[in-house]
């Protein structure tokens, strides 16, 4: 049994814990909102956000489009052609008009993953449900789905949405919306499956990554549950799941125990009433929100809070949250920062906006985590992964553009009409990504006692002390300097987020 977190243990410190880790962290500010709330309250305030009205739009291009399907026919249309081209000349042509009508598809194609990219980033960075967006990364990351095969915004966005939805709700319903997603239909290409010829990726994926983990299930278990989830398919026309009968194995088939003529949803019943699933769910859940994996006890406890709730998660989850063993001393401060939490959790600190989304997609990109496209099944390993010499000097750089700006380049000397390109972008960079707001930062009566400004920056960006050498090398940069201006302050903040410390919450 879980044992809540005491009252009297609720402060500035466990406070942010749970802001960062059930959101992207915030300000002083907004930590402090959470503590007056209390334990319970702050939780509430997180988990519970349908109480929060969120009038985000979707993308225009956000619906099923018949022009896909017209793309679609003009490509066959040309294919045709091209077969019954007598002369080299004509096949030629054909192939050019074909390849620029793909090239135009797939531009078009990338701008709007692109703008679904940026427009989750700045989701998490300004909506009002951060723990909504926190737990659709999870999903995310769990369900793997990856553009690179994915060609379809549309679906991409769907599953997206799929997960704000249900991600809170019952394993079971979210387990089997996942399993006619789209996305997902194409990405495991559950929609070829057939009775002739059952394609297992799906099955083997359900079983091993998704519900029960390696071990605990059988080769057997394997084909039988991809002969089950046949006739799973996609409906082109409508880009909608369609179920397709004549193509549906109706055998008797055999999953972990279980007999008969099987169909895919009761496969998946049958795998969520496995003891095992809940335990790796919740394992799952617990160290993506706490950092490590559970030890056998705790995950027993997660597991029949678990099932105590129907398989829901939000009640789980705000056991968790409650838990003393989520603020325990191993559990704060000891996770690394995925680069999308470094990013958003950046600018929330900084009250800075968003870089711009060519600018923002790029910079989490090459921190090592291509939103909508993880590197494999698996999703994004995690933890000591997101560090490498490369990264973790990517990450200080970033940092000091995010703190200093674009505009803060060195003058561009000379004349020339390249020198003059290189100024005029650099002044449209500048507008675009401005150094940060020091007023926003901290106070004026801060800036004029500056053991009161090193301790309010402590205090909104780090949640572990800085080592000795370090504070006395920051407080002497300051004493040699007899009045603060902007850009000192900017330059002890940036200092501050190329440290250890500020890539752990």
């Amino acid at each position: 049994m879980l044992s809540p977190l005491p009252a009297s243990k609720w402060n500035y410190s466990t406070a942010a814990h749970l802001l960062n880790r059930a959101g992207f962290g915030g300000t002083p500010a907004e930590v402090e909102e959470l503590v007056k709330l209390g334990p319970d309250g702050a939780v509430d305030r997180l988990v519970d956000y349908e109480k929060i009205p969120d009038d985000t739009p979707a993308p225009a291009w956000a619906k099923p489009d018949p022009a896909r399907q017209d793309y679609q026919r003009q490509i066959q249309e040309l294919n045709q052609k091209e077969r019954l081209a007598v002369t080299d000349d004509e096949k030629t042509k054909i192939a050019a008009q074909r390849r620029e009508l793909q090239q135009q598809f797939e531009r078009e194609v990338t701008l709007q993953i692109q703008e679904l990219r940026a427009g989750w980033l700045e989701r998490m960075t300004t909506g009002p449900r951060p723990f909504q967006e926190k737990l659709t990364l999870f999903w995310h990351g769990h369900f793997a789905t990856s553009a690179v095969k994915v060609r379809e915004p549309y679906f991409l966005w769907r599953q997206i949405e799929t997960f704000r939805t249900l991600g809170a709700g019952n394993w079971l319903e979210l387990l089997q919306a996942l399993a006619t997603d789209p996305a997902m239909l194409i990405w495991l290409d559950q929609a070829q499956s057939r009775r002739e010829h059952p394609n297992e990726n799906f099955a083997r994926e359900c079983l091993e990554l998704f519900t029960l983990g390696e071990g605990h299930y059988t080769e057997k278990d394997v084909t039988e549950a991809a002969r089950a989830m046949t006739g799973w398919s996609l409906d082109r026309p409508t880009e909608s799941y369609l179920y397709r009968p004549l193509l549906h194995d109706n055998g008797i088939k055999t999953v972990l125990g279980r007999t008969g003529p099987l169909t895919g949803e009761e496969v998946l019943e049958i795998i969520v009433a496995e003891p095992q699933a809940s335990r790796f769910i919740t394992g799952k859940l617990w160290k993506f929100f706490a950092g490590d994996e559970p030890d056998p006890a705790l995950n027993d406890a997660l597991a029949d809070a678990f099932n105590s709730a129907n398989q829901n998660f939000r009640p789980l989850l705000r056991i968790l949250f409650r838990s003393s063993e989520f603020y325990a001393g191993k559990v704060m401060g000891s996770q690394i920062k995925s680069p999308v939490q470094w990013l958003v959790s950046s600018v929330r600190m900084l009250e800075r906006p968003m870089p711009p989304p060519v600018v923002s997609v790029e910079m989490v990109r090459n921190l090592g985590q291509d939103l909508l496209a993880p590197p494999n099944v698996k999703g994004w390993d995690g933890g000591w992964s997101w560090i490498t010499t490369n990264t973790l000097l990517t990450r200080y750089n970033q940092a000091s553009l995010l703190v200093m700006g674009q505009g803060n380049l060195p003058p561009v000397g000379g004349g020339g009409p390249g020198q003059a390109m290189m100024a005029q972008r650099a002044d449209v960079m500048a507008r675009f990504m401005p150094p940060i707001n020091i007023n926003n930062i901290v106070t004026a009566s801060e800036r004029q006692d500056k053991d009161r400004l090193l301790a309010a920056l402590r205090k909104r960006f780090l949640l572990a002390p800085l080592p000795e050498e370090h504070e006395r090398a920051l407080r002497g940069y300051l004493d040699e300097r007899e009045e603060l201006r902007d850009d000192d302050i900017r330059h002890v903040v940036r200092l501050l987020l190329a440290t250890p410390e500020f890539q752990i919450c």
